[in-house]
């Protein structure tokens, strides 16, 4: 009667075939927030049979990557830096140009960063796809529209 149940575990290819695409968003969303979302989908941690070991995360399509919001001051002090490895190479380039120029950057830095810097948290971020507009080409995959 009271028994101690077992913990399931997820083999690979459990993993693999119960896998699912979700389609979000990001209009509207505030960036950390959502990104903390994703990342979680991406990891798998949002399952009952969620793995540590395995990558048992679902795919994930984010459109209108360009909607995103930041709150308070960062959309004038938020800066993206990375260094070149030549000596004076910082390259620093702030929130609003960063925005304009290439949305689907400022999204997958702040999911990336939020991964788990292994090789399973470089697989589970592969699953990651970012649109700029509303249409996507992943309609093969036929993600599931979620709303956070």
């Amino acid at each position: 009667m009271n028994q101690k149940q077992k913990t399931k575990l997820l083999t690979e290819q459990e993993a693999l075939e119960s896998r699912k695409w979700y389609l979000f968003d990001a209009t509207g969303k505030t960036l950390g927030r959502f990104a903390a979302e994703v990342a979680k989908i991406l990891r798998g941690k949002h399952r009952p049979d969620y793995t540590p070991h395995v990558d048992c995360g679902d795919g994930v399509v984010i459109v209108n990557a360009e909607k995103v919001v930041v709150t308070g001051m960062k959309r004038a002090r938020k800066i993206y830096r990375k260094y070149t490895g030549f000596i004076g190479g910082m390259r620093e380039i702030p929130y609003s140009t960063m925005i304009a120029r290439n949305p689907e950057m400022v999204l997958e830095r702040a999911i990336k960063g939020m991964m788990p810097k292994t090789r399973l948290g470089g697989q589970q971020v592969r699953k990651l796809r970012i649109f700029k507009g509303a249409n996507h080409d992943l309609k093969a995959q036929q993600p599931i529209p979620v709303n956070l």
